[in-house]
């Protein structure tokens, strides 16, 4: 009987029936009425969120830390990497491209504690992958690769980081890295100014508002942990602690300092007092006489390459935006010395307007924070090399996502209509039968080389300069401030 029951609350589920069944089942012993109503119940919401035609039902959307991007972003998107690359251009840099994932191993011990944010694969044959974290390691892997010493190269690609996203601020887990990285000897720190110079140079030419370029040395910081009484294993940690000052107040850090990392409050306090510091070539010539840092030779070094810096970045004229800051630390493991980060300190005039809108979310829509770091990493291809074989190599990477939060603001408070096509001209006809004339027509402008579209639709222009229905005459004149066109063919006139 049991048996009987269960089948047909089977046959029932899945629409078959019952006498099919029943032939070759039997009763089940120790089942109970409720123990199997209780099953049929479960199966029937089951199907019930199945759906009748038992698909799994799902909502579309883009995965976390990801986005699409529609035309209009992706012009206002296209104008900074041009932006960008014309700049790469001007100081002589060619481009390459490297695999978007990585054997694991390539990727492995480079990032220090961000290890943790690199996405891992494994392939139907059991290879461990990674997908690229930054551009910096995949290129240091193409020079060992190919024995390359001396390249001054740029890189625009996709990156990807199991970070917590935070897109009103520009972070994303999937986004955007624009490179520029000098490889071979050259005098000491003038590479090192042209990437400072470059940042200038870009930061500038976007417009993006009010910026500060702070510069620091891995040697300098090192030294500094030293000097305090930091123990040599603890170097790294310490420095991926010291990297949280833009987010954290100096009293969460140190905390973390003690209590999670183990380090004494005295070497702490020591610590704060040197991360506190800012200034600019007087500053490193005030350290080289402080009483503790002259005695770490490592800090010394780094002090007198950061007076030269300064001299080249003087004979530059973009000295008003760099600042010598101590507590600048980049925790990525493979820095080897000077270390620098470009911040934004006004989000252009677009901060005023959406605070006038907005109020206090003002400031979470245009706090953007860093939008480009960078510095020199001379042991990283050495690590590829078979032989150990080191090329000095410097670099800066621009981040663009953020850079276009702050653009696509702009364009939205912007008067200004944002282009999406070039088309120059629009092929139109007042008769409907005069198609093939109008083909012809497209195509003998597409083989001179002018960018030309098609119009479907019947609209005049009235005198404000809109569009408006008129189904009488299939013609339409471009009007510049609303089209940007310039030009229309019309045909059959």
């Amino acid at each position: 009987m049991l048996g009987m029951i269960w089948v047909r609350a089977c046959s029932a589920l899945v629409g078959f029936r019952a006498p099919t069944c029943v032939r070759s089942l039997h009763s089940f012993p120790g089942i109970t009425v409720a123990q199997i109503d209780e099953e049929v119940a479960k199966l029937l919401e089951l199907k019930a969120q199945l759906g009748d035609d038992g698909k799994t039902q799902f909502v579309l959307k883009t995965p976390k830390g990801t986005r699409d991007y529609n035309p209009k972003q992706m012009a206002i998107r296209e104008k900074v990497f041009n932006t960008i690359i014309r700049c790469f251009k001007r100081h002589g840099a060619e481009t390459i491209d490297t695999p978007v994932f990585e054997l694991k191993e390539t990727l492995t011990g480079k990032y220090g504690e961000d290890s943790k944010l690199i996405y891992d694969l494994k392939d139907q044959g059991g290879e461990l992958l990674s997908l690229r974290y930054d551009l910096t390691v995949p290129f240091a892997r193409y020079l060992a690769m190919n024995k390359i010493t001396n390249i001054k190269r740029y890189h625009i690609a996709k990156v990807y980081r199991r970070d917590n996203p935070a897109m009103t601020r520009g972070r994303y887990r999937e986004f955007y890295q624009c490179d520029f990285d000098i490889a071979g000897q050259y005098d000491a720190m003038i590479p090192d100014a042209e990437c400072l110079k470059i940042v200038h140079e870009i930061l500038n030419e976007l417009d993006l508002g009010d910026f500060r370029i702070k510069v620091n040395d891995r040697r300098i910081l090192d030294g500094m942990f030293a000097v305090c009484g930091v123990p040599d294993d603890k170097f790294r940690t310490i420095c991926s602690t010291v990297d949280k000052l833009d987010k954290m107040s100096w009293e969460d850090v140190k905390k973390e300092m003690v209590n999670e990392k183990g380090l004494s409050e005295e070497a702490a306090d020591q610590i704060g007092e040197y991360v506190s510091m800012q200034g600019g070539m007087d500053l490193a010539e005030r350290l080289l006489q402080d009483h503790k840092m002259s005695q770490s030779k490592q800090a010394c070094a780094g002090l007198s390459d950061i007076k030269l810096l300064f001299k080249y970045l003087q004979l530059f004229h973009v000295t008003d935006k760099v600042v010598f800051d101590l507590s600048l630390a980049r925790g990525l493991d493979y820095y080897t010395g000077v270390i620098y980060e470009a911040v934004l300190t006004q989000a252009s005039a677009v901060s005023a307007a959406n605070e006038a809108q907005n109020g206090a979310n003002a400031e979470e829509s245009v706090s953007v924070g860093s939008v480009a770091g960078g510095g020199r990493y001379d042991g990283l291809v050495g690590m590829f090399d078979p032989k150990g074989r080191r090329v000095p190599c410097v670099g800066v990477s621009i981040g663009i996502e953020r850079i276009f939060s702050i653009m696509e603001q702009k364009a939205e408070a912007s008067p200004e209509k944002v282009r999406t096509t070039e088309v120059q001209i629009m092929v139109a006809s007042a008769q409907k039968n005069l198609l093939e004339e109008r083909l012809q027509l497209i195509s003998e402008l597409w083989n001179a080389g002018i960018k030309v579209g098609v119009w479907q639709g019947g609209v005049r222009t009235d005198q404000g300069g809109d569009t408006v229905n008129n189904p009488t005459l299939r013609v339409w004149v471009p009007c510049v401030s609303t089209r940007g066109s310039s030009v229309a063919a019309l045909s059959g006139l």
